[in-house]
């Protein structure tokens, strides 16, 4: 997978975990192996992750997970990751939820630090512990798409909303 990772390596897995069976059968844009979504959330993010693409041409992928539970390098080819695509993995064990795995092509658009700044605001384990995975998993699939249709600029994504 190459990209760049904000926070912990978790999509490519500490170890290499490939757990192609956590898989779901049908091809899906969210995967949530650790049970943080209710199935309307899980609809909804759908929803939006299909409205993304197809204004944007970014492809964004979410998987919630709880380490080492996780489909790990299995992922890249379920998803077909290529350079438009981000990864997000929502992980709590290591304290921030939010992590990102970012193509080459977003790197263009997306300035890197946006992925920070929307972890430190939607990730942090004081956000996360008082709203929710769910909240936090919802609030930054919301802030990617803010700043996904942002104009690109010197301050497209400044602002994390």
């Amino acid at each position: 997978m190459t990209g760049n990772f904000v926070g912990v390596e978790f999509a490519e897995a500490k170890v290499g975990v490939n757990k192609p069976e956590l898989l779901p059968k049908e091809f899906t844009t969210v995967i949530d192996v650790a049970g943080f979504l209710s199935d309307g959330q899980e609809k909804r993010l759908v929803q939006e992750i299909t409205n993304i693409e197809k204004d944007t041409g970014f492809k964004l992928r979410v998987l919630a997970q709880n380490y080492p539970q996780t489909p790990g390098l299995a992922i890249r080819d379920f998803w077909q990751v290529d350079d438009r695509t981000i990864i997000f993995v929502a992980d709590p064990t290591f304290g921030n939820i939010l992590n990102f795995n970012v193509g080459a092509s977003v790197d263009l658009d997306v300035p890197r630090s946006f992925w920070s700044r929307l972890a430190g605001k939607y990730g942090n384990m004081f956000y996360w512990k008082e709203k929710g995975e769910d909240a936090s998993i919802e609030a930054a699939v919301m802030a990617i798409s803010s700043c996904l249709r942002e104009p690109v600029g010197p301050n497209n994504c400044s602002e994390v909303k």
